[in-house]
């Protein structure tokens, strides 16, 4: 194979993710059809069976396309502030995890929704990014414990686990927040239901921040 044909062979694949993120994110993984992936990448429907085994396979590809993505701009973020200062990187790492959220918000949408609807991907797939996500934000909280500046109290995996929860919860609130009101077929009211309330995802870094260092306490009932 000629090194042309490779970088097509890649182009092509980057545009049918691209496309099935795009298509994923406006109709929904069940909804969505892989000749409307097909034809948003411009390629032949066939053509998407070349590169993914199936639509499962697809999301999860895409899944592990955007948190390799992820996981190198947390890191870029954190390696701009020095190892001694672990309570910094833990607050640049959750301001660059929301800062994604904000600026790629059908990304967003697909990995906080769309990803819990394939049975594969909850049930088959070990998740090698996610694994790693996890290891970056816990060694940044182990090392805080070792140099004495976050408590112990709580192991570094587990809190790891806890924060990322927060900040998944968010996006997700944060997306459905954005999406429009579904109507009734039988009154022009909102369905009823637990819709979120549009907030600034950028500026709820700050608040996570908060709820980690400070707690919900006042100062006074501490």
């Amino acid at each position: 194979m000629t090194v042309h044909s490779v970088d097509r062979s890649s182009d092509k694949r980057v545009r049918i993710l691209s496309a099935a993120e795009r298509v994923f994110a406006k109709r929904g993984f069940f909804a969505a059809r892989v000749s409307e992936i097909a034809k948003d990448a411009g390629v032949a429907d066939g053509t998407i069976y070349l590169y993914f085994k199936s639509k499962d396979d697809l999301l999860i590809s895409l899944f592990e396309s955007r948190m390799e993505q992820v996981n190198a701009a947390l890191r870029e973020a954190i390696g701009n502030v020095p190892a001694n200062r672990p309570i910094d990187q833990l607050r640049a790492f959750i301001h660059a995890y929301l800062k994604l959220v904000h600026d790629e918000p059908s990304a967003a949408e697909v990995l906080t929704i769309e990803l819990r609807q394939s049975s594969k991907f909850m049930k088959e797939y070990e998740n090698p990014q996610f694994a790693d996500f996890l290891r970056t934000l816990g060694g940044i909280i182990a090392a805080g414990q070792q140099q004495g500046q976050l408590d112990d109290a709580i192991p570094a995996h587990v809190a790891a686990r806890m924060i990322f929860g927060m900040l998944d919860e968010l996006a997700l609130a944060w997306v459905l927040a954005r999406q429009p009101v579904k109507q009734s077929a039988h009154s022009s009211s909102p369905l009823p239901g637990t819709r979120p309330k549009k907030f600034d995802i950028v500026r709820a870094a700050d608040w996570v921040v908060a709820l980690v260092f400070e707690g919900l306490a006042t100062k006074e009932s501490a």
